[in-house]
């Protein structure tokens, strides 16, 4: 018999681990609990190191809290240590990690929008935590055959959730290709956390240059502070510097300025 590695994922410890025992009584089913993004991470890498992956995550859609409104989504670093990792961001690491592991969210209410976060994060499915758990199971079983599980009544709000996202994303990327290529770097760079000073040292530049390069990133944007830029940034997919050697842009190319 093939059997079916399950980790469920939530900071409440007795749903945690009845929701585990339940599933457990399942023949075809193994099964453990986490109580954190971060050893959820551990469990994973742990698992990856013996041999025997997880098939399916189960995770709190409130995991370390809810997720402030118009926040994106963002990788998070595979055995991080350090402070909270959200549901939907763990969602995001653990696809990027291990693409092969299909994450089911769990949820205490429908919420379009942050549905459709979590499936543009890489879930497979949606479900209410109240759920029967025949239902449960007949959605673990059918995201390893490459469903996609949504309750009926969230399928219109998500799908207008996702045109939504489309339509920003299609215009965050016209007014990024605005940008030259030295100003796509600073705005990188900004996407990284990087102040004007840590800018000026990584490109060579004068700080007075980056604050010129800034502020016709925030003009071109049509934005009036860092955040809305970074935001912006992210919406059309553009991330953060990879933190190298100062002076070095990777993976494009640095330009002159």
């Amino acid at each position: 018999m093939v059997r079916i590695r399950v980790l469920v994922v939530d900071d409440h410890r007795i749903f945690a681990e009845s929701l585990a025992a339940a599933l457990a009584a399942e023949p075809d089913v193994d099964v453990s609990a986490a109580g954190s993004g971060p050893a959820a991470l551990r469990c994973l890498e742990r698992a990856v190191a013996e041999g025997r992956r997880y098939d399916v995550l189960l995770v709190d859609a409130d995991l370390g809290g809810q997720l402030p409104a118009g926040r994106p989504a963002v990788p998070v670093q595979v055995g991080n240590e350090e402070g909270l990792v959200d549901g939907i961001s763990l969602v995001t690491g653990v696809r990027s990690a291990q693409p092969a592991v299909r994450v089911v969210v769990l949820a205490e209410k429908d919420d379009p929008r942050r549905a459709a976060l979590a499936l543009q994060a890489g879930a497979s499915g949606w479900v209410a935590k109240d759920c029967s758990l025949s239902r449960l199971l007949n959605v673990i079983r059918g995201v390893l055959r490459d469903e996609t599980h949504l309750p009926p009544a969230l399928l219109t709000g998500v799908l207008r959730e996702l045109t939504a996202a489309r339509k920003h994303r299609t215009e965050s990327e016209r007014l990024v290709e605005s940008l030259t290529p030295r100003e796509r770097e600073v705005l990188r760079c900004m996407v990284a956390g990087l102040g004007r000073k840590a800018v000026a040292e990584r490109l060579f530049l004068s700080p007075h240059t980056v604050r010129t390069h800034m502020q016709n990133v925030l003009g071109k944007l049509g934005v009036h502070s860092t955040l809305a830029a970074v935001a912006l940034a992210r919406r059309a997919g553009v991330g953060p510097v990879d933190l190298g050697p100062a002076g070095r842009i990777m993976p494009e190319e640095s330009s002159s300025a």
